[in-house]
């Protein structure tokens, strides 16, 4: 089974400044904005960093699960980290098996996800969406790929996910998603995930991102730790 890192999502209290931020810093164009969101209490916007995408989210009602999220952890951050596969049955199968929960069931044209309950893999929403063309992101819109901009950054290297115990919670995905974990990192065909040891008192959640970049760099947007990474050829 095929199966890779394709969306990190962010919460915030502020969509446009944090719109702003990762304009500014990461030289992308915004693709997507998804009305159906508003059905769960949020507004959203999408990026794409090369064939991946990142997401930010931000409540426009009271009592969200975003908006529990913000106030947990005290402000912004991470939110959701989606995997690709190309098979969802196994997937499925391997839920049922290791007693991860699927309480969401999301579905539209070529695409379906599986999100699992934050509590039964632990760190943040985790999301297994399977699309009918691999290449493809019906979450993202139909013309995702006209808004690519690789001037900054070109793709998502790793997402960072820190935990009161980064082994045991890298042990814990590794069992729900059938990959052998590497000590604190659960290894994909593209992407990887991290697990760190929170420190800062905001408790466990997605705290932080690689990307390959054309100039290296550090910084913050939207409370989650962005690492850019130089590749050279």
């Amino acid at each position: 089974m095929r199966i890779r890192l394709r969306q990190v999502a962010f919460v915030a209290s502020d969509l446009a400044g944090v719109e702003a931020d990762i304009e500014e810093h990461l030289g992308l164009e915004p693709c997507f904005r998804d009305p159906g969101v508003a059905r769960f209490g949020l507004q959203n916007v999408l990026y794409p960093i090369g064939d991946q995408l990142l997401e930010v989210v931000s409540p426009t009602e009271a009592d969200t699960t975003a908006g529990r999220l913000l106030a947990k952890r005290g402000g912004d951050g991470g939110y959701m980290v989606i995997l690709q596969v190309d098979d969802l049955e196994p997937c499925r199968r391997r839920f049922a098996e290791t007693r991860a929960r699927v309480v969401f069931e999301a579905a539209a044209d070529g695409v379906t996800g599986l999100h699992l309950h934050p509590s039964d893999v632990g760190g943040a929403i985790l999301s297994v969406d399977r699309t009918d063309d691999w290449d493809a992101w019906p979450w993202a819109g139909s013309a995702w790929r006209d808004h690519v901009r690789t001037d900054v950054v070109q793709r998502i290297r790793a997402v960072e996910v820190q935990a009161h115990d980064p082994e045991a919670m890298a042990a814990r995905w590794s069992e729900v998603l059938g990959i052998t974990a590497g000590g604190t990192t659960v290894p994909l065909d593209e992407g990887e995930v991290r697990f760190v040891e929170a420190v800062d008192g905001r408790g466990e959640g997605v705290s932080g991102m690689e990307l390959a970049a054309t100039q290296p760099g550090d910084f913050e947007i939207s409370g989650v730790r962005i690492s850019l990474v130089a590749e050279h050829a």
